[in-house]
């Protein structure tokens, strides 16, 4: 299968012009043959706590990426926000080609350390989606930190996504815990990051493809570009079969412990 990651600039609360990236960026991958173009958290505004910059509903935002995916022939993860009454929902869908929601998550992590919290409500499911017979799961930017959500998408992903508007600052976190997931799960994690400046933050990317075994497939960079790789998803289980690891974990143990 092969994936794009599109790792964007993002304009400030800027929907308008964020749109048009997304448009342009989809383009790119129906002409390079992309199966799915993953997009990073909060596309469509930056990482703001502002809700009276989230202008769009849901149902106005997931209109507008089908349009895309299905104009493009190309199926498409999006981060977004939205304002639900008096609070928000950090959100990442993923849409078809042939314009059928196949997953819509919520993140279950907001990030205290930024006020996230305060603002957003906090998800409470993990969706499992197929895309041409691959099982994907997705995740968005704190929750990386938290391994027991991914223990628990692994039992039936292949793919788990997570993406991010994950400072310059903590790269190496960044890079080392998406390979710690992809290690400890025998699945392949892509890391989606926006790069430039919002809000006085720098983003440096470093948007990555890790396989099953914690190999990174590509070179990390703070470019704006879409990064193309072609996986191969027999691996995932070559891997699970030929070292199973799932099966010593003591799952009732960890709970009563």
């Amino acid at each position: 299968m092969r994936i794009a990651l599109a790792q964007i600039d993002i304009v400030w609360e800027n929907f308008k012009e964020n749109i048009e990236k997304i448009k342009k960026f989809a383009y790119e991958g129906k002409k390079k043959d992309v199966t799915l173009i993953l997009f990073p958290e909060m596309s469509l505004s930056g990482f703001t706590n502002n809700l009276d910059a989230l202008a769009k509903n849901e149902d106005e935002i997931v209109k507008e990426v089908i349009d895309i995916a299905i104009k493009n022939n190309i199926n498409i993860g999006l981060g977004f926000a939205i304002k639900v009454g008096n609070k928000g929902k950090n959100k990442f869908v993923i849409v078809s080609r042939k314009g059928k929601v196949l997953s819509n998550y919520t993140k279950i992590h907001p990030f205290t350390f930024s006020g996230e919290d305060k603002v957003y409500d906090k998800g409470n499911t993990i969706d499992i989606c197929d895309i041409e017979d691959v099982k994907f799961a997705s995740f968005i930017c704190y929750d990386l930190r938290f391994p027991e959500i991914f223990q628990v998408a692994s039992k039936k992903a292949q793919v788990i996504t997570v993406a991010a508007n994950w400072p310059k600052e903590r790269e190496d976190h960044w890079i080392t815990l998406l390979r710690a997931r992809a290690i400890e799960n025998q699945c392949y994690v892509l890391g989606i990051n926006r790069v430039g400046i919002g809000n006085g933050l720098e983003y440096s990317g470093a948007s990555i493809f890790v396989s099953p075994n914690g190999k990174v497939l590509n070179e990390v960079n703070s470019k704006e570009e879409i990064v193309i790789r072609d996986i191969d998803i027999a691996l995932v289980d070559d891997i699970r079969n030929s070292f199973d690891i799932k099966k010593d974990r003591r799952e009732d143990l960890y709970s009563s412990l």
